[in-house]
């Protein structure tokens, strides 16, 4: 089972991630900003940590743009999602301006052999503060067109799309970094305002992370908790196919499920393929070593979960520095900066 996905502390790997990295239940690492010096040393990082492996590993950062962007200085410093829709002259100009984005974004994090950047974000920008900018917009109708097109970036480049944070978190103003955060609006409110992105785009997107979000109108679980939300709607109604990842389960959200090994069991026993658990390395260890028990009953994650790894493209960073398509997409940049 490589059910895991865990963090790293640094610029390079210490002996106790190499250890953690051969971990038979350790099948993914998530990058973080304090993992980026400059592209050279990134691409040597990758390099080790694939080597150090006991599994095929599927590399992942949040990358969205905007406020959470990891890799800065050598990258091209991507607009927030909502700058899209508001400052595009036309409904058209903003869609070919989502694809490009959506293109350059994922071309640079594949040039350091990074097969994932988690987006986009698939929320309404409603009341929540920890989502605002980084929805596309504040209504369903608009974000579906902006988020298709920028999916459909992502797909040109060789990298899948995660859509997050299913069912949605922009209408709920607790963030579930620091807090639980309960949304008591009525389930035809969330599935008249916060849903339709996921319903329309559950077959062009290959992976969903659901939210550290509590709906009671719903389930008395948060989200990624909950086999209703993920088995009966996401899975049954919604008929989607792909990967469910957790969020991390070290943030606020998840300690309504128990213990750090006790939010991971319940993550998988919803229907997730993936734990995350970042920024806390005791219960990264105590995770991994609790799961070697599912080992057998969890093979399938193995071939179902590598279908996110990216498909080798040949797009090394000077290849991509000198393509055509990166030097369009900085015109693109120039004219969102300049408004």
């Amino acid at each position: 089972m490589t059910a895991v996905m865990i963090d790293l502390t640094g610029f390079e790997l210490t002996a106790e991630e190499r250890e953690l990295l051969a971990h038979p239940a350790v099948g993914g690492v998530i990058f973080f900003s304090r993992n980026y010096h400059d592209p050279e040393q990134l691409m040597e990082l990758v390099r080790q940590t694939r080597a150090a492996a006991r599994n095929p590993l599927i590399l992942a950062v949040d990358h969205e743009g905007g406020r959470v962007q990891r890799f800065r200085e050598g990258f091209s410093k991507i607009p927030a999602m909502a700058d899209i829709f508001k400052r595009a002259a036309d409904e058209d100009e903003a869609l070919q301006w989502a694809q490009e984005l959506g293109w350059l974004m994922a071309a640079e994090v594949l040039a350091m052999d990074i097969d994932l950047s988690f987006a986009p974000v698939l929320d309404v920008n409603g009341i929540s503060e920890v989502i605002g900018d980084r929805a596309f917009a504040s209504h369903a109708h608009d974000i579906i067109p902006i988020a298709r097109a920028f999916i459909r970036g992502m797909h040109q480049a060789g990298m899948k799309a995660t859509g997050k944070h299913f069912p949605g978190h922009g209408s709920v103003r607790a963030d579930s970094h620091f807090e639980i955060p309960v949304d008591e609006r009525s389930w035809e409110e969330i599935r008249d305002i916060d849903l339709p992105p996921f319903v329309e785009l559950a077959t062009c997107i290959d992976a969903v992370m659901p939210a550290h979000v509590i709906y009671p109108a719903v389930d008395d679980k948060p989200a990624g908790f909950s086999s209703y939300w993920l088995q009966d709607i996401l899975r049954a109604q919604l008929q989607f196919k792909g990967i469910i990842f957790s969020d991390d389960l070290g943030m606020a959200g998840a300690t309504v499920a128990g213990s750090m090994t006790d939010r991971a069991h319940a993550a998988l026993d919803a229907g997730c393929d993936m734990v995350l658990v970042c920024n806390d390395r005791a219960g990264a260890v105590e995770v991994i070593d609790a799961l070697e028990q599912r080992l057998e009953s969890s093979q399938k994650h193995n071939t179902k979960c590598y279908e996110l790894l990216a498909k080798p493209a040949g797009m090394t960073r000077s290849v991509l520095l000198n393509h055509p398509r990166w030097h369009a997409a900085q015109g693109i940049l120039k004219k969102l900066a300049a408004d």
